[in-house]
């Protein structure tokens, strides 16, 4: 399956995609590609889902991989999924798909959409066009899937290949003349067509020009000199020249298959976009929905989490009264492990992460990236990073997946470190139970705001060390649409998936680890070894250390560990306003928890997980002594 973003691809991937679906990366890339097995009418076949990309031109790393792939020999049919309502512009991939000479069915989708918009589709002309089946689908209603993937069957099984475009005389020449001098023994082994081959190389392709150089140099030399022909008559880039004869081509075509019977109507989302995209009310709008947002997450979540945690709480009192035993000591520790997992994702994760997918179905997403791009660009950021951000003040691991979106590794990097300095919903709860609670809403809220100006500093020193530059947003508005509940469902599992067989174990390992610390009285040697840290440096008290330590398993551990550790739940008879503060600032900053530094390591590396945990520990380090010094110097005066 291939299709431009937003073409509504993956919405029929998963109307009709099984329970087993595999999300994996291409071999060497941060790439992502989904597939899955289907039963259709007693034939099981492969499905795979290829990055949504607007062309094969191969600059980005999703254009290259899905180059790549379509030519591997292992594709039978292409079925290029393309918005109706956009015609004219969606054409112009099928044209270029139409070059590598695979059966192909083209599957007209929202084909709603354009009705609505007053479309009048010719789909008989289209097919005598390119020699393909076209088939209207609407695929957040399931209409026409059935037709669609039954002529993928017939196309594979007569080999129905697209109709070759033809191009004007003097470029056609060009490309002829180029593919009678590619031998067989060349285009064979690379499974690319020698027309297809042609083209690429004239146009200068850096990924066929490299492996047919290592092969046939002359042919590359026959290419760079045909290349300069058709550039001095064209005048252009001979790649812009291409680009404009697909351009002319698709809008004939267009207007030869398809006829708008009436002028658009003013569309009531249209009406929403004149707030939601508006430079003042669009910022009111976003604050609202996601101040709603997080209320349901919570509503939803508290509950969920009492519920889910009752039983581990009755098992752990049962082994926290064994307290010479070092089985229950252990089985404590697992018990804690696990049910740090249950409290992240029954009750969190999993409202958070439908919530966020069902945002981006609808179409709000890409719209608060296009709204928040200007301000995102002054940090260095991109637009699109606004997601991972929001997702981070809900948990940080679905938040540094969602990094996958930015197109740039620059931007994926930048934004996946800086998300974890954003205050989760477990360093919310520190923040709230520690200094709303004793100090008041104040403090908490300019604690908040030191957060904000502390990431925006860090995002700009790091941006201007990084030599690339975040690129401009040229971004697709999708329509609103609201996605089916099936298709929200295994967005969320494929999410909810990745943590539940990665992070959630290393939760459990971890905090058995720990235990086994405590059991071989290992936590006072801990205390010692971090008292130049808490005692001389934060001025805190000694016995926090090992609270910070747990705290790296998940940060609400460090509220409990502290209570355990002072001996008290009236935190402040032990502790002053300036500790509180200090210990507060230094939990929000450091590591946000082991979970995070494992799905860090797993997407980008373990340097770069060990590197961005250094930053929040060295950033903690500093704000928490700037905190201590400053008020307890300001304190004395006063």
């Amino acid at each position: 399956m291939v299709g431009q973003p937003n073409s509504g691809k993956s919405t029929l991937f998963n109307a009709v995609a099984g329970l087993r679906v595999e999300a994996s990366n291409f071999p060497g890339t941060t790439v992502k590609y989904t597939r899955s097995k289907v039963n259709f009418l007693g034939k099981v076949f492969e499905l795979v889902d290829l990055p949504g990309t607007y062309s094969l031109e191969a600059e980005e790393p999703a254009e290259r991989i899905t180059v790549q792939y379509l030519l591997s020999g292992e594709v039978d049919v292409i079925v290029n999924v393309v918005d109706a309502s956009l015609l004219a512009r969606s054409l112009e991939f099928t044209l270029e798909l139409a070059e590598l000479g695979v059966p192909m069915v083209v599957a007209l989708n929202m084909a709603d959409e354009a009705e609505r918009k007053g479309i009048k589709i010719n789909v008989e002309s289209l097919e005598k066009a390119f020699g393909v089946p076209f088939v209207p689908t609407v695929a957040n209603k399931g209409r026409g899937i059935l037709q669609l993937f039954s002529e993928a069957f017939k196309a594979h099984e007569k080999a129905v290949k697209p109709n070759q475009i033809k191009y004007r005389r003097h470029i056609e020449s060009r490309i002829s003349k180029l593919e009678e001098a590619i031998p067989a023994g060349l285009a064979r082994p690379m499974k690319a067509p020698p027309r297809f081959l042609a083209l690429k190389l004239i146009q200068g392709d850096p990924y066929m020009t490299s492996r047919v150089r290592m092969a046939n140099p002359e042919l590359v030399k026959l290419a760079e000199s045909l290349r300069a022909e058709l550039e001095a008559d064209e005048g252009v880039n001979i790649s812009e020249a291409i680009a404009g004869e697909r351009h002319h081509l698709a809008m004939a075509i267009f207007e030869q298959t398809a006829k708008v019977v009436r002028g658009p109507r003013l569309l009531r989302e249209d009406l929403a976009d004149r707030y939601l995209m508006h430079p003042l009310f669009g910022y009111v709008v976003l604050i609202l929905v996601f101040y709603g947002l997080f209320n349901f997450v919570f509503a939803v979540g508290q509950p969920l989490e009492e519920f889910a945690l009752s039983p581990f709480e009755m098992l752990m009192e049962y082994f926290a009264g064994m307290k010479d035993s070092a089985y229950a000591v252990l089985a404590e520790g697992t018990l804690l492990g696990v049910a740090g997992g249950v409290a992240v994702v029954l009750p969190y994760f999993i409202p958070l992460v439908f919530m966020i997918s069902l945002l981006e179905d609808v179409g709000y997403l890409p719209r608060v990236a296009f709204l928040m791009d200007s301000f995102m660009h002054r940090l260095g950021l991109h637009g699109k990073s606004i997601a991972p951000f929001i997702l981070g003040y809900g948990c940080t691991v679905p938040a540094i997946m969602s990094a996958r979106i930015l197109e740039s590794p620059r931007d994926r990097l930048l934004t996946a470190v800086l998300v974890n300095f954003v205050p989760c919903s477990a360093r919310t709860a520190v923040i709230l139970a520690l200094v709303a609670f004793y100090l008041g809403p104040l403090w908490a809220l300019f604690i908040y705001l030191v957060n904000l100006a502390v990431i925006g500093v860090i995002s700009k020193i790091i941006s201007s060390r990084l030599p690339a530059e975040s690129p401009g947003l040229i971004l697709e508005i999708p329509s609103y649409k609201l996605p089916p509940l099936s298709s929200l469902a295994k967005k969320t599992w494929l999410h909810l998936r990745e943590f539940v067989f990665f992070a959630w174990p290393i939760l459990v390992i971890s905090s058995f680890t720990m235990s086994l610390l405590q059991v071989f009285g290992f936590l006072d040697v801990i205390n010692l070894v971090l008292k130049p840290l808490t005692l001389d440096l934060l001025g805190l008290p000694r016995e926090v250390g090992v609270t910070l330590i747990f705290g790296v398993l998940r940060k609400e551990l460090t509220l409990i560990m502290l209570i355990q550790a002072l001996g008290t739940a009236n935190i402040e008879t032990v502790l002053s306003t300036v500790q509180i503060l200090v210990f507060t600032v230094f939990v929000v900053f450091y590591v946000p928890c082991i979970s995070s530094i494992m799905v860090m390591w797993r997407e980008y590396g373990w340097k770069t997980a060990l590197a961005s945990t250094i930053l929040n520990l060295l950033i903690a380090i500093l704000l928490a002594s700037v905190f201590n010094l400053a008020l307890s110097f300001i304190l004395k005066a006063t």
